[in-house]
């Protein structure tokens, strides 16, 4: 490959350093290494029929060609998505910092405490404006959250109430259209009956569970709730409210009125709408409901040591934990727009929010007055920031509009059309609107001055009053603040992240760089098509080149996280089904090996989950699989299986278990998280998949974000590409789609740019070659650590795939040491711990990406080895099992400077284990965290200050 390629700069090992490691392997090429890892049965001779590479100045001036086709108008179109100040000191310091955007999900929590109080800043925020108990750490977007929330009721429901059928959902004809397209989906294959009704004309009869309702609506209108939440309250019905944060800021909040959940999106607090995302939604809820929050909690919790700490609650992990028993199939969040909201508020703090917010609903004030003044009364007296009139000639409207580069709402009905004010909107922009509508131009109100005909719903500024919201005023601060949480968290620019499954490789800083640009930042999703003709494009031919590399023949990117895309997946095999007269077909055999999410996503779509077992060799058991094919023969809908497989191997029989379901009149899903194996190298297509979602934030470099944003596209064969998910708004999917399952028609569009980048960058030959050096390290690493620990899973000659499993269970007996103690440990060493306790209780699961150089994988195994000796410094009675260094790591910068030092163990052992530590040290900000402490004592929101002041006791 040319010497200064893109290529080059993706890979971690140099060309020449290759034979070195293939030598290690005691093989001579990749070729060989690949030919002995991958069946020969699968192994694709095809280059894959992808644009060539491009260097990084040709691909910069090809998508900002796309940009150019994109036509930026004002957006006055609202529906959840609005144009927003996005501060400086935010985007510089977050979303284009890769100390925030390459850091993983926050499971390590002694390596994540920035993240953490980030993210509980973000639910403090939402709790305050909307007045609720608790919130989580943010949804995907606000359709599926409110989806979420209809889930979670319906699933608290007392066992009397579920056994009497209570089972109906009743949804405000005033909510928006995307989500309730998402409502409708979510909810048929729940046995929820759903249905759509004016708010004045809900019946809440005994076998109704809730009811959904939008405020400020879809129209704009803004009423107070109190007596309707009060008459579903005396019915027994819960209540789930979608709001505005901004509006929140100005009127009384849904949790005053009474509501149970609320849920919307955090987009207008300074994160672009992308033409869709990614968002951060939210859900705030009561705290009887603690148990059954869909998502991630962040709580508090204290260290080791006493010290307050953060950590991720319980429920985090709910759906890996119960599986099919699990009320959510939620993996993943959209963390680090989270992140940028919260800061949002801490820049602006509750007297700036509210001064935007008066800012904005000063001018839909004056824009109703200059209507009247015309002859036009706005369609509803009371609103926020959303206008409506009834126009007698809304074509003229348009007309006007175009020309000015202006777009409005325009409602179905070809008489109303909505104006959604927003904080950039100038006093210039104002006028213009006036004009485009017909009506003479008034003078905006002073902000002393104007009246409100919210008067009597108004709050005082009674929210975000802990400090951290009213300190950070100067940008000084502020980028001081967020540098001192970015330096609690370790990130891929600290050291490689070996999580097994999680595929943390180099997100290319070329591949970033567009999505700042404001032709793709600033596109609402529910413009005309005509003025994002460069994002589409991109997307329809990122949709062909992912259908390439999967060997598919269509591709949907709209599922907005990996466990998003097993839900689409599988409900459009059971659309096929169903179009066949099949509907009955719902049995999903899923190995027991799987990732919890599969079972969780089978569920929610209404299948009934029958566990395959595996053998000793970590395989499918073929034997077991084949009876029980045959045994729901009648009902079998999917095998969902993940290859190569969550064991870490290429499995030599995998087209015997695809035929057999096959001839059992199943489909094959196949779950994408180990991609990055099989790209250039083989395919889902031709392994005999049916479905297959990818993990563009895993195999095709979208930045985890410190947790998300995830996007899940779907890949389907050609029986399958008449039922891709549609959308209410855009003329997506197939011709026999399912309901939409995201708010936006392409998901969170905007981050689809790094996916685009990243193989246009390497073209056909460097994403096969990436492949190759990911099982390369792989396999390296192996048979580097394979003489120190088990590797409990190998293929057939000896080799694993892209990672491995390290059996750690032998030293709980020898040496009283769990593998939490070993990913602890690692923390002292500067390294984030592999996968714990998944897929195999007790072993860590390794995978170092193509990205990671030869000297940091050594570094990682000399690292491993030293921890293998320590352990068997305990083995040996060198060190107590009651006090050595993995038990008490990690250890903090201020255990050990403190005058006492109470360890059999040296002070440098615990902190320099190995010499080349003394030049490059990470130090946690705490010791380890109680988890159990916190669970007892939930806190989810910012504690008071006095905790900081003092440790907390336990």
């Amino acid at each position: 490959m040319a010497s200064g390629a893109f290529v080059q700069r993706h890979l971690g090992p140099r060309s020449e350093e290759h034979l070195t490691m293939l030598s290690v392997l005691g093989l001579n090429s990749l070729e060989e290494l690949v030919q002995s890892t991958v069946p020969e049965a699968i192994l694709s001779d095809q280059r894959l029929n992808v644009p060539e590479a491009m260097s990084e100045t040709a691909y910069l001036e090809h998508i900002d060609q796309l940009a150019s086709q994109n036509k930026l108008f004002r957006n006055y179109i609202g529906m959840g998505y609005h144009p927003t100040e996005v501060p400086s000191v935010i985007r510089r310091n977050v979303l284009e910092n890769p100390g925030w955007y390459t850091a993983y999900t926050p499971y390590q929590a002694e390596i994540a405490q920035g993240r953490l109080e980030a993210l509980l800043n973000f639910q403090t925020m939402v709790c305050d404006l909307t007045g609720m108990e608790m919130a989580n750490a943010s949804l995907l977007d606000e359709a599926t959250a409110a989806a979420e929330a209809m889930t979670m009721l319906f699933n608290a429901r007392s066992r009397a109430a579920a056994k009497s059928g209570v089972d109906r959902f009743i949804v405000s004809e005033s909510v928006f259209p995307q989500t309730w397209s998402v409502l409708k989906s979510r909810a048929v294959h729940l046995g929820i009956r759903i249905e759509r009704v004016a708010e004045d004309q809900m019946v809440l009869a005994e076998d109704v569970f809730g009811v959904f309702v939008q405020y400020p609506d879809d129209a704009g209108r803004v009423e107070p709730l109190d007596a309707f939440i009060a008459r579903a309250h005396q019915a027994n019905v819960r209540v789930v409210v979608a709001t505005d944060l901004l509006a929140c800021a100005l009127v009384q909040s849904p949790g005053s009125m009474g509501a149970d959940v609320v849920v919307g999106n955090s987009q207008r607090f300074g994160v672009p709408m992308g033409y869709g995302g990614p968002h951060a939604a939210f859900f705030a809820t009561r705290l009887e409901f603690k148990r059954n929050v869909p998502g991630r909690v962040i709580g508090a919790s204290v260290d080791r040591r006493g010290k307050l700490a953060y950590r991720m609650a319980l429920q985090t992990r709910e759906q890996h934990i119960r599986r099919d028993k699990a009320t959510s199939n939620i993996c993943t969040a959209q963390s680090l727009l989270a992140v940028m909201a919260s800061m949002y508020a801490v820049y602006h703090g509750p007297l700036g929010l509210r001064t935007i917010a008066e800012r904005i609903h000063a001018q839909a004030c004056a824009l109703a007055d200059a209507g009247r003044a015309a002859g036009h009364n706005p369609v509803h007296p009371n609103f926020f920031d959303t206008v409506v009139f009834a126009m007698e000639d809304v074509g003229a409207v348009m007309e006007r509009a175009g020309r000015k580069n202006i777009n409005l709402r325009y409602f179905p009905d070809g008489v109303h059309v909505g104006i959604a004010f927003h904080e950039c909107t100038l006093p210039e922009d104002f006028q213009d609107v006036c004009e485009v509508l017909g009506f003479n131009a008034v003078t905006l109100p002073d902000m002393e001055g104007f009246a409100s005909p919210l008067a009597g719903q108004l709050r005082p500024v009674d929210y975000l009053n802990h400090p951290v919201f009213n300190t950070y005023r100067s940008e000084t601060a502020m980028m001081r603040y967020l540098k001192q949480l970015e330096n609690k968290d370790l990130s891929l620019t600290h050291a490689m992240i070996p999580l097994g499954s999680c595929t943390m490789k180099l997100n290319a800083a070329t591949q970033l760089l567009p999505i700042g640009w404001a032709s793709f930042a600033q596109l609402h999703p529910f413009c005309p098509p005509e003025q994002a003709v460069g994002t589409r494009r991109m997307v329809r031919e990122l949709e062909q080149y992912l259908s390439e590399i999967t060997g598919f023949a269509g591709m949907s990117l709209q599922p907005n996280s990996g466990a998003q895309g097993e839900y689409s997946g599988l409900l459009v095999i059971r659309a096929y089904h169903a179009s066949r007269g099949d509907a009955h077909r719902d049995v999903c055999l899923i190995p027991s090996s799987a990732h919890g999410t599969n079972p969780a996503s089978a569920v929610m779509c209404g299948m009934k989950v029958v566990v395959v077992g595996c053998d000793k060799h970590g395989n499918i058991n073929l034997d077991e699989l084949t009876e029980k094919a045959e045994q729901y023969a009648d009902r079998l809908g999917a095998l969902m299986i993940t290859y190569p497989s969550t064991h870490g191997v290429f499995e030599e029989h995998i087209l015997e278990v695809t035929k057999v379901v096959h001839d059992n009149g199943g489909q094959i899903y196949m779950d994408g998280a180990n991609m990055n194996a099989q790209v250039g190298l083989t395919s889902p297509g031709r392994i005999g998949a049916d479905v297959c979602h990818l993990n563009l934030h895993k195999t095709f470099a979208i930045p985890h974000g410190g947790g998300g944003p995830g996007v899940g596209p779907i890949g389907v064969a050609a029986h399958l590409v008449p039922f891709l998910p549609g959308h209410a708004l855009d003329s997506v999917g197939g011709e026999q789609g399912i309901d939409a399952v995201s708010a936006a028609p392409f998901g969170s569009a905007l981050i689809h740019l790094i996916s685009y980048a990243y193989i246009r960058l390497l073209g056909p030959d460097g994403l096969k070659r990436s492949t190759e050096v990911a099982i390369l390290n792989a396999n390296y690493l192996r048979s580097r650590l394979e003489d120190h620990y088990d590797v409990l899973y190998k293929g057939n000659r000896g080799e694993v795939a892209h990672e491995m499993i390290l059996d750690c269970r032998p030293f709980k007996a020898s040496a009283g040491i769990e593998v939490t103690d070993i990913a602890k440990r690692l923390i002292d060493y500067g390294f984030h711990a592999p996968t714990v306790s998944w897929p195999v209780a007790g072993t860590l699961m390794i995978e170092p990406t193509e990205s990671e150089p030869l000297e940091e994988l050594d570094r990682f195994c000399e690292a491993m080895i030293s921890i293998r000796e320590e352990i068997q410094a305990i083995e040996e009675g060198r060190w107590s099992r009651d006090d050595n260094p993995l038990i008490m790591s990690p250890h903090t910068a201020g255990e050990l400077t403190a005058t006492e030092w109470n360890h059999a163990y040296s002070r440098e052992e615990a902190a320099y284990p190995v010499r080349s530590m003394r030049e490059r040290k990470f130090w946690p900000a705490v010791a380890r965290v109680d988890n159990a402490h916190g669970d007892r004592n939930l806190v989810c929101t910012c504690p008071s200050i006095e905790l900081f002041m003092e440790p907390m006791g336990a």
